[in-house]
């Protein structure tokens, strides 16, 4: 994704950027008014995102040491009960619930071939001491259903993939929501996949998808331009997370776990825009999946507004994914 477009009424408007989860993240917010209050609120709303996400590295990151996830990971197969974070328990409940609703094509066992391939996160070696057994604290409880949960150690080590990057969003943004003047629009962005709320008697958010086939994608117009009033919208693409696997050959991150090898379908690039982050995470890989001559029926039977670029460079987009599309690179449509 690109950043939008600067607003007429700039001074209102407030941008915030740093890193996070290994991306580049960015909170835009629009302000119903031009005051110092204002201002200070965007701030805090800014610190909220922040803090989010590094809490969820904390609790979902498989490339860290010292992570909830990966202690869990180091106890796969054991049979043990432990005692997770909220963060972590709702994670692992969303990726069940991927599963069943793509028929299998997200599957978080595949970390075993990302390991394989040449991916490699943090070393699965002994139980690590932050793993936490039955009845001991968890330093970020909360009251109600924000408090640990008991959870059996996976059978195998699982990976969140964008799940984790689509959760943080969700919550970020809930967040900064609740710090913010009402009537306040914000868009945040991570590496490219976003959540947009309100407006501020503003008009939506105007977003660019990027040609995926660009010599320079970073630098290149973007393919379609779409306009963004509430929701998320996230990609799955090869374009940056591939590699030259051991033996040499290409590879890249989206596994097929039907095969257990990097997917081939015939696409380099799929968008979804749908009301959660997470959930458009989960439909971006599952349409990826379901490859160049399945995509547009699957995703119109969805009721999906999804864009796709084949390894040709065609473009391709659903009904619902043109009545959002403010312009497109007509040339490309194929």
């Amino acid at each position: 994704m690109l950043p939008p477009a600067e607003d007429d009424d700039s001074d209102r408007v407030v941008a915030f950027a740093a890193r996070a989860l290994g991306s580049r993240l960015q909170l835009t917010v629009r302000l119903p008014e031009r005051d110092d209050a204002g201002h200070r609120a965007a701030a805090h709303a800014w610190d909220e995102v922040r803090e989010e996400f590094d809490q969820v590295d904390r609790a979902m990151s498989r490339f860290r040491d010292d992570s909830e996830l990966t202690g869990l990971n180091r106890l796969a197969g054991s049979g043990r009960v432990l005692r997770v974070s909220w963060r972590l328990r709702r994670a692992l409940a969303a990726i069940d619930r991927a599963g069943r609703a793509t028929g299998g094509r997200f599957d978080a066992s595949v970390l075993g071939t990302l390991e394989r391939i040449g991916e490699r996160g943090a070393s699965l070696g002994p139980a690590h001491r932050s793993a936490t057994p039955a009845g001991a604290a968890v330093a970020d409880w909360q009251t109600g259903d924000r408090q640990p949960s008991l959870v059996h150690a996976p059978a195998v080590p699982v990976d969140l993939g964008g799940i984790g990057k689509g959760l943080a969003l969700r919550w970020a943004r809930d967040r900064a929501l609740r710090v913010l003047p009402p009537g306040a629009g914000l868009l945040l962005d991570a590496g490219g996949d976003l959540v947009a709320e309100g407006s501020a008697a503003g008009p939506g958010w105007p977003v660019g998808i990027e040609d995926p086939v660009a010599a320079n994608p970073a630098d290149a117009d973007p393919l379609v331009v779409v306009d963004v009033a509430g929701g998320a919208v996230a990609t799955s693409s090869v374009r940056v997370r591939n590699w030259r696997g051991p033996d040499g050959a290409p590879v890249h991150h989206l596994v097929d776990p039907r095969t257990g090898a990097p997917a081939r379908t015939g696409l380099v690039a799929v968008t979804v825009a749908w009301p959660d982050p997470a959930w458009a995470e989960v439909w971006s890989k599952a349409l990826f999946l379901a490859g160049r001559r399945e995509i547009g029926d699957e995703a119109r039977a969805r009721g999906l507004a999804a864009w796709w670029v084949d390894d040709g460079g065609h473009l391709g987009m659903t009904p619902d994914a043109r009545l959002r599309t403010t312009w497109a690179r007509e040339d490309r449509l194929g």
